[in-house]
């Protein structure tokens, strides 16, 4: 695991991005095709912007895309749906893409579960991005989190600390309005990608990013499995970066 500090927010976002750009283009350049897994949240926003502008000349339509996680009864066109986030901020602007969508609000949950995991089991990931939450959550998994075993997609219980943070963030209202339960891509699923792009900006995930990097991996510390990927570089700011010295 590497990490960088970007100068600033518009240094990490560029910086991660490239970096993005040049891994699919090798996947593509050596195998025809590249198989990709999003994030979602504000901490993308700026990234994905970038890796998506025109002048990067990606050949989209020799890329698969898949996300994370997505909350279970949202339809796609709920301003929260994961889905909806990516079709805007990425599909939109990725002529040609394949988008793999986690369909949440499907009438048979284990179905889907069980459709997902199997076409992702049959594929090889080139490039997972990811953050990390302000409890320290990859994904939707949530501390104390299962290092091992799980399928591919798993359906999970939201800790109230995730919950809070989408209000914080601006995805809902109120508390009471945050769903409960999501599906998430497992952590087993994420540690196979080639390679792993972790973007974490912001002073409010300085306390996550510190307790995930600079102690000993820890179910209680999602993140801190990123610490045994032999691929991963995660990009902080100043501000996420800020507890690092003292750790």
């Amino acid at each position: 695991m590497k990490i960088i500090v970007a100068d600033d927010r518009e240094a990490l976002d560029t910086q991660a991005a490239k970096m993005g750009i040049e891994t699919i283009k090798s996947a593509i350049e050596r195998n025809g095709h590249a198989t990709i897994i999003l994030a979602t949240g504000t901490s993308q926003v700026g990234m994905l912007e970038r890796l998506v502008d025109p002048e990067n000349e990606v050949p989209w339509d020799k890329v698969t895309a898949y996300h994370l996680d997505e909350y279970v009864g949202v339809g796609e066109d709920n301003p929260a749906s994961f889905r909806g986030y990516l079709r805007e901020r990425f599909v939109d602007h990725a002529p040609g893409v394949e988008f793999v969508p986690i369909n949440a609000d499907a009438d048979d949950i284990v179905e889907e579960l069980t459709k997902l995991s199997e076409r992702i089991q049959a594929a090889k990931i080139d490039l997972c991005f990811c953050g990390i939450g302000e409890n320290c959550h990859l994904a939707f998994n949530e501390p104390p989190a299962n290092f091992e075993g799980a399928a591919p997609f798993t359906g999970v219980q939201l800790d109230d600390v995730s919950r809070v943070q989408q209000v914080k963030e601006g995805w809902y209202t109120d508390l009471d309005s945050v769903p409960r339960t999501a599906i998430s891509m497992s952590i087993s699923q994420m540690m196979k990608a080639e390679k792993i792009i972790c973007v974490v900006p912001d002073e409010r995930k300085a306390t996550a990013v510190k307790n995930a990097f600079t102690g000993d991996v820890d179910p209680q510390y999602p993140a801190s499995i990123l610490q045994k990927h032999p691929n991963c570089v995660v990009f902080l700011d100043p501000e996420s970066a800020g507890l690092l010295e003292t750790a």
